[in-house]
């Protein structure tokens, strides 16, 4: 498919043109309700601006007139520069508490009074004070746990008055040990203390601004006058009083456009639901629901992994889920790892890591993901002692960190006094006085995410300098126009981001680390709504791989440890280990190995020859060694082997089971029979001894 320049502005059948037949049925479809099941990597945002796009230039849409939800503001902003380079400049892309902030903002003074309470910036001290009158703990987690009692239930609909019984018939536990009615009595202090302090929090601008369109029609049409055509993206996550405040913006009419997938719905904590989308079509009857399969960010390796994971979910599998259909082309196996220790499994993910870079992956498109934040810092330690960059995702934003503001300040300064020298230059000499360097640091921690932070902006100056031409006032605008959406420039590291903090972002390679029972699933998660849950994260991490993908677990936490974990039960009949889940699958190991081969052989006759050459060779080679045939190779790595036909001993490296021993001990032969050479394994025994 092919895109435009942001310079030209493309007819409606030029932009029809660069989609595919189910994006293409999205951006015809104008009128009345419509529900987008979108997949992974299938062009979704893609599809949703072609759509208000092609609905602008054709004049079926005021773009004043369109209002596109978002759940972030950086995929607002990215959205508004999509429709911006389409021709469609002035529609409206806001997140749901953007949007609601700027019209209670506005309504404030003439239904309220005065000028708008300030937001609470966060929870934590709010309802620190409030479990302190009711005498309840105030340690950092207790506090964290009601705080996130306290949104779930705002969100939800829920109040002081009829949470014992709202919370009850969900199942829901009340948090750090409490019961019901203690969070009751939390719900109404709480509001006590936001009123004493004069504030609001961030689920009160959406409250209010319900509580506003509810009682005022006036106001209601004034608003509906306003935004005539709605679009909301990630619609799985939508909570019960996101979707009240839309149906008010709606009123009694239909032109709603509606995008999600039930398989990246990993937001149950938080109050988010995916039944507004399940439910779409019965709420909307008639309403048309295209679903996008064809998957264009990963490989077909990826996406068959990924598939696999939902297709073992049996019944927890959403009807509404799609099965994606990769269009890349074929590429690396997928790989699965096992280590002694999480040590072990850092510092092999470095080495990994750092080979990546030597065949030309950049930094800033890896990411090691992980189920809990914990688990990061053991990977910190490994990539520091290898000297390789990263960033924390998930951390303080990048447009509030202490260096960013100082470079802005400072580079706003220099828009004038540097008329006649190259941007670029400018830059690198104003970042110098921050302590900016050609050659980062090698400590980790604080003092390499400074210089990460500003090299970053290093890298932008080049960037708008090369593609644009841009100057100092340009460099400025974008960086200003950046921070409003919170759209940091990429740091030229690898990201190490929990699997929660992921979603929505690609990468060329991916490492997920501690697919294990116990972290995924993790501990906690109790029930079959919480396992499917976990199970969808990840599904979520899987696809936020284009190429390279590598799941990793250790067999114990601490060098030395007792090795007592197992493959997450979510890679059951997936994961090439013929001992992992062997209890949990029933049937005997022989017989899933045997089942696993004719499959493979099924799905990949073209391979099937040398695979049967290579499993030849084994057979020899393992006789004259007297070693059970699995121990020279598992018959997982053969078939990586037979489908990815290495020419050489790096390219032979970089497949599963493979490792330096055995590519050191059976390299040479394995690429000989490859090669389709002849071998004569007792003359090259002789050899070897």
């Amino acid at each position: 498919m092919t895109s435009h320049p942001a310079t030209e502005q493309p007819s409606t059948e030029q932009l029809l043109e660069a989609l595919d037949p189910d994006q293409r049925a999205v951006a015809e479809t104008l009128t009345g309700p419509v529900c987008v099941l979108a997949g992974a990597g299938t062009g979704k945002t893609r599809a949703i601006t072609y759509r208000i796009a092609n609905g602008v230039l054709s004049g079926a849409f005021n773009p004043q007139a369109i209002l596109a939800v978002t759940f972030t503001a950086r995929a607002a902003g990215e959205m508004r520069t999509r429709l911006r380079d389409l021709g469609a400049a002035g529609v409206q892309a806001r997140t749901f508490h953007a949007a609601a902030l700027r019209q209670l903002s506005y309504f404030w003074p003439s239904v309220i009074g005065g000028s708008p309470l300030p937001i609470a910036a966060h929870k934590a001290g709010l309802v620190a004070s409030t479990a302190s009158r009711l005498g309840l703990s105030t340690d950092r987690t207790a506090i964290r746990d009601l705080a996130a009692e306290v949104e779930w239930s705002k969100v939800s609909l829920i109040t002081a008055e009829d949470y014992v019984e709202r919370a009850g018939k969900s199942g829901r536990e009340a948090p750090s040990g409490n019961d019901h009615a203690t969070i009751a009595r939390l719900l109404e202090v709480y509001e006590e203390v936001k009123t004493e302090r004069g504030v609001i929090d961030f689920e009160d601008v959406l409250l209010l601004l319900v509580g506003i369109l509810s009682e005022r029609d006036d106001i209601a049409s004034q608003v509906r006058s306003q935004y005539r055509h709605f679009v909301v993206d990630e619609y799985q996550d939508v909570s019960p009083l996101q979707q009240r405040l839309l149906d008010l913006w709606l009123g009694d009419r239909r032109e709603l456009c509606v995008v999600g997938d039930v398989s990246q719905t990993i937001y149950s904590f938080t109050g988010a639901t995916p039944r507004f989308l399940t439910d779409f079509p019965q709420r909307y009857a008639g309403a048309p629901v295209i679903k996008l399969v064809r998957d264009y960010r990963s490989t077909p390796q990826v996406v068959e992994l990924a598939n696999g994971v939902l297709a073992r979910a049996g019944g927890d599998r959403s009807r509404a889920a799609v099965e994606l259909i990769a269009q890349r082309p074929s590429s690396v196996p997928v790989r699965y790892e096992t280590y002694d220790d999480d040590l072990a499994e850092a510092r092999a993910v470095a080495e990994r890591i750092a080979a990546l870079q030597r065949e030309g992956v950049p930094l800033s498109e890896i990411a090691v993901l992980y189920r809990t934040n914990g688990q990061s810092e053991v990977v910190e330690q490994a990539l520091a002692d290898a000297q390789i960059g990263y960033l924390v995702r998930g951390g303080e934003r990048f447009f509030s960190r202490r260096e960013v503001k100082e470079a802005l300040v400072l580079l706003r300064g220099a828009v004038r006094s540097s008329a006649e020298q190259p941007m670029p230059e400018v830059v690198r000499a104003v970042l110098g006085t921050l302590g900016w360097d050609v050659n980062p640091p090698s400590a980790r921690g604080a003092a390499r995410e400074r210089w990460e932070s500003l090299n970053s902006l290093v890298s932008l100056a080049d960037d708008l300098h090369t593609t644009r031409g841009a100057g100092m006032a340009e460099l400025v605008a974008e960086l200003d126009e950046r921070a409003s959406a919170q759209h940091a420039p990429a740091v030229e590291g690898v990201t190490l981001a929990s699997l929660h903090a992921a979603k929505g972002l690609e990468w060329d390679a991916v490492f997920l680390i501690g697919v294990s029972e116990g972290l995924l699933p993790i501990s906690l998660a109790e029930g079959p709504a919480a396992i499917a849950e976990e199970r969808r994260l990840l599904y979520v991490g899987v696809t936020r791989a284009r190429e390279h993908l590598q799941l990793s677990y250790a067999r114990a936490r601490a060098v030395g440890g007792r090795a007592s974990r197992k493959p997450t039960r979510f890679l059951d009949g997936i994961w090439p280990d013929p001992d992992a889940g062997a209890a949990r699958r029933g049937p005997s190991r022989r017989a899933a190995v045997r089942q696993r081969t004719e499959d493979y052989l099924t799905e990949h006759p073209e391979d099937a020859e040398l695979f049967e050459r290579l499993r030849t060779w084994r057979g020899v080679l393992a006789k004259e060694l007297s070693k059970p045939a699995y121990t020279v190779f598992h018959d997982t790595t053969l078939q990586a082997i037979a489908t990815a036909k290495p020419k050489d001993l790096r390219q032979l490296a970089l497949l599963r089971g493979v490792g330096a021993t055995k590519l050191e001990a059976y390299g040479g032969q394995v690429l000989a029979v490859v090669r389709g050479e002849d071998v004569d394994i007792t003359q090259w025994l002789g050899r070897e001894n």
